[in-house]
Formats: structure tokens, C-alpha cells, sequence
């Protein structure tokens, strides 16, 4: 299947890709999203979390270890869940950036990916769990309240995408919460960690509707107005675009003028 990897073009009939980050974007500010997939306008990028990536890539590797064996990991007992890691042979593709779990919306011609963490078993029911990990570093033991509306929105997209692929998906997920302690009396090159398994019952009923606003908002020559960012506030990236061409057009009146 073609794949168009640049902007959006309405006359091509090639499905456009939209990864699960791009949504995240889109239900931000709608504009930044049409800046992006349609005018190739990206919003700066942020640093990467280093340090996350090794937290994600050795609970991968922990999981895979029990995942081998058939077994459940220590967590899950200590939780309650009756699971086990989940076997596929299409695992270490879901999990790969730039890949992950697709799903082609027909209606809308949008090609929906989403690189996941892992999957889980239920030994009873034969459902999968999406499972997320998240590392952070706070003075305080991680509960729901602490998931941000994006870990949640991530976490429900994943159901969508794996239930149009035909799976049973509970609506019940996980988040592996990796928290850094910082009151150790000295470093020596050791960070530990409290672990939590942290459930969320998502659901995924707003997924389809916002495919059709993305495509719709991509089909017009209308710039969408500037959205909101989580906190409530306008979209930061929006109001510091408004503020800089302001100045800059400014500043070039003024050097024409002094000319």
C-alpha cells in the first residue's frame, strides 16, 4: 500500500498517514495540526527524553523475558491481574516508531498508526490490555489523578486501533508508572525507582468522529482558529507565531522606511 509521507493533497486518492501523535496534535490546537500535515509547518520539536527511552527499553525487556516463558510477570501478581504478557508475531512491528499497529479508515482515507509499549493477556477472558509505560520523577505516589488527558487520549487510541484490527480489546488498560526517587542520601551512580501498575478504563468513542473533523479541516482552505492547550490557556506555539510575525513585519516597515 502507498503511503503518502508529506502533506496532505486532496486529489490524491493515496491513503494519508496520521500517527496517534498527530491526533494528539490535531486535538490541541487544530491549527498547528493544519500547519503541519497541510502546509508541512511543524511545530519546533521538544528534547528527547533520554533517559525515559532507557526506562522503556529495559521494562521491554524485563516484560519479553517473562513473555518467553509463558508466564506472569511479578506485577501483575501483585496487582491482581490474571494476565501474562501477550505473544504475537507482529509485536516487535507494533512497537516500532514510524510503524506500529495500522488501521486504514476508508471512509476518510486516513491511515491511522500507533507504536505501543505492550500488550497483555487476560488468561480468563483471552481480552488484551493495552499497557503503557511512563517514567517521572515526583515526590509522591503515582495514582490516576496523575495521568495527563494526552497519556489517557494515547491509551484510547491504541484500544481503537486494535479493536479495528479485529482483536477484544478490555477497555480497561495499563499504565506502568516508573517513578525516580530523589531522596536517596547519595547518587552513586545508582536512580531507583518505585513501580506501579496504575489502571484506566478509557473508551474510545470520540476516535472516528475526530478522523472525520482531521480530514474535513485538511480539505479546506480555511486556516483554523488557534486552540487550546491542556492547561486551558491558547495554544503557546500559536500565540508566539502571532506575536513574532507581528514584530517581525513590524521591524521590516520600519528598516524600508529607514531606507
Amino acid at each position: 500500500m502507498a503511503v503518502r509521507q508529506k502533506t496532505f493533497d486532496g486529489a490524491s486518492k493515496e491513503p494519508f498517514k496520521v500517527s496517534r501523535s498527530k491526533i494528539e496534535l490535531f486535538t490541541q490546537c487544530p491549527r498547528c495540526a493544519y500547519l503541519d500535515l497541510k502546509l508541512g509547518v511543524k511545530r519546533p520539536e521538544t528534547p528527547t527524553f533520554t533517559l525515559n527511552n532507557a526506562v522503556d527499553a529495559l521494562l521491554k525487556r524485563e516484560f519479553d523475558t517473562h513473555r518467553a516463558n509463558g508466564e506472569a510477570h511479578p506485577l501483575m501478581k501483585t496487582y491482581g491481574i490474571d494476565a501474562i504478557p501477550y505473544t504475537h508475531e507482529k509485536l516487535d512491528e507494533w512497537r516500532e516508531n514510524f510503524k506500529g499497529i495500522r488501521y486504514l479508515h476508508e471512509t476518510t482515507n486516513l491511515l491511522v498508526t500507533g507504536a505501543i509499549d505492550d500488550v497483555w493477556e487476560d488468561t480468563v477472558t483471552g481480552e488484551l490490555f493495552i499497557v503503557d509505560y511512563k517514567a517521572t520523577s515526583k515526590n509522591k505516589t503515582i495514582t490516576e489523578d496523575d495521568l495527563y488527558d494526552s497519556y489517557k487520549q494515547q491509551m484510547e487510541i491504541y484500544q481503537w486501533l486494535f479493536r479495528q484490527n479485529g482483536f477484544t480489546v478490555s477497555p480497561v488498560g495499563y499504565f506502568v508508572s516508573v517513578n525516580g526517587k530523589s531522596d536517596a542520601k547519595a547518587f552513586d551512580a545508582r536512580l531507583e525507582f518505585d513501580v506501579a501498575v496504575i489502571p484506566y478504563r478509557g473508551s474510545d468513542a470520540w476516535v472516528e468522529p475526530t478522523l472525520f473533523r482531521i480530514k474535513e479541516t485538511l480539505e479546506s482552505d480555511a486556516i483554523p482558529p488557534i486552540g487550546r492547550a491542556f492547561r486551558g490557556g491558547p495554544c503557546d506555539y500559536c500565540t508566539y507565531r502571532e506575536a513574532a510575525g507581528k514584530t517581525f513585519r513590524a521591524l521590516t516597515k520600519h528598516v524600508k522606511e529607514r531606507k
